[in-house]
């Protein structure tokens, strides 16, 4: 025993992370296996539990059974606090037990959320903490309410207040889990403003990172926000813009999705799809019917992702900024990546390069091996397995036809997308520090 709980205490943040996240996994999946978590009352097989408490907990929404008809009021309580507890971070989420019994939170316990939170340093970290919480349950809160009283005009009250708080924790933690039933998600309420407005507010709050919104909350002047938040803000909005324009443009016309909506329902489909693709999976437009040009488009935006230290995933906004910002130097003639008037530290790049290049190498491998074992188009394939890894839960269909060896994959991806490819190498890998530089050389590029 004693062993044992050296071991783990030996352990270093990411691996305690990659450990921490599997057992909430496990745990989600038992409970979902119980026959009281579904309507037919049989218990769930394994690997679609397995699946269902991945696709929960790292917050993507991917789903092989129709949550609304197949899972019972116990079920989707399930799913609804893995939802919680993967959007948060599961550290979080015991920091607050602590906060709540007044217990001391240890060093060691500040590593984990430092790492967790994806900060450069420990200060300041429970306060961060707190207020990640505050903000959390107040935009859920608010989002709940106002889901509340939009849907007591479709359904019973408790139902309605049921189906608010639901939605607004996956819309908020960016899981794309719906109620509906039939995999229709918000389809039926392609024009609704209200619904819409709403979604897109909580997708987008839960996007931008607890950082980045403890920053708006407490500045005063736009012009003394962080360098982070204004990479953020910036480029978050870029992309809403530019996606909802590219969509607009190529479904205009497509009897399938936009063209028989009136101006105001185009508009709003287009900028609703642009922010959920991103991030969350919940889909007004039905994502089969669109058409390849735009679902390709859309595989881009689902890599690009949220931004760091937010419930979303990807290669994260500020690495694609980085990268952005690094052609256009190279491009120029110029040393340094310049952003708002600051260099960005080299290391910086680096890291930015390594995430996506790690990050295609995951997307690439496992929609190679799914090529094989899946029956199914390769562009149906490809924005499947990319859907999994920036945890966005957008579907064109294949999920609930997987094979076991599919399943397994997707739920891998989607596991190495919530944590990142390099905080799993962290944890896998032991590093050694060098002892020496090599000697400087050169070689031909380009």
């Amino acid at each position: 025993m004693f062993n044992m709980s050296a071991r783990i205490f030996k352990l270093n943040p990411p691996q305690i992370l990659v450990l921490g996240f599997a057992g909430i996994i496990l745990l989600g999946t038992l409970l979902l296996m119980l026959p009281i978590a579904n309507t037919t009352g049989e218990s769930l097989a394994f690997i679609d539990a397995f699946f269902t408490a991945t696709s929960a907990t790292c917050v993507t929404g991917l789903v092989i059974m129709d949550t609304g008809y197949y899972f019972s009021t116990f079920g989707q309580i399930v799913i609804a606090v893995l939802i919680q507890i993967g959007g948060l971070g599961f550290m979080t989420m015991t920091t607050l037990i602590a906060i709540v019994f007044r217990r001391k939170i240890s060093l060691r316990e500040r590593l984990i959320l430092q790492e967790a939170l994806n900060q450069s340093s420990i200060e300041g970290i429970v306060k961060l903490v707190r207020k990640v919480l505050f903000y959390s349950l107040t935009i859920e809160a608010i989002g709940a309410i106002l889901f509340t009283i939009r849907w007591s005009f479709d359904m019973p009250l408790g139902k309605a207040i049921y189906f608010g708080v639901f939605h607004a924790i996956s819309f908020f933690n960016n899981a794309g889990f719906d109620l509906f039933g039939k995999f229709r998600s918000l389809t039926m309420y392609v024009d609704d403003p209200i619904i819409n407005i709403v979604s897109i507010g909580l997708i987008v709050f839960g996007g931008l990172g607890f950082v980045v919104l403890s920053d708006l909350v407490g500045i005063r002047q736009i012009k003394k926000l962080s360098l982070h938040s204004k990479v953020v803000i910036s480029m978050t909005s870029f992309l809403i813009v530019f996606g909802a324009v590219v969509i607009f443009i190529l479904e205009f016309s497509n009897s399938k999705t936009l063209s028989p909506l009136d101006t105001m329902g185009k508009i709003l489909a287009s900028i609703f799809q642009s922010v959920t693709t991103r991030t969350t999976g919940a889909n007004s437009l039905d994502i089969a019917g669109l058409r390849q040009a735009t679902q390709f488009f859309m595989i881009i935006l689902m890599f690009i992702g949220a931004s760091p230290g937010s419930t979303g995933g990807g290669i994260k906004t500020t690495t694609f900024a980085i990268l952005i910002g690094a052609v256009i130097s190279m491009v120029k003639g110029r040393d340094d990546v310049v952003m708002f008037r600051y260099r960005i530290a080299q290391e910086r790049i680096f890291k930015a390069i390594t995430i996506t290049m790690l990050s295609l190498i995951v997307v690439i491998g496992v929609t190679m091996i799914l090529s094989a074992t899946e029956d199914s188009r390769f562009l149906v394939i490809l924005f499947e397995t990319t859907s999994a890894f920036g945890t966005v839960g957008l579907s064109m269909g294949l999920t609930p036809e997987l094979s076991t060896i599919g399943k397994v994959l997707i739920s891998l991806t989607m596991f190495v997308g919530r944590l990142g490819p390099i905080t799993l190498g962290y944890a896998l890998s032991k590093k050694n520090k060098e002892l020496y530089r090599h000697p400087e050389g050169k070689m031909i590029i380009g």
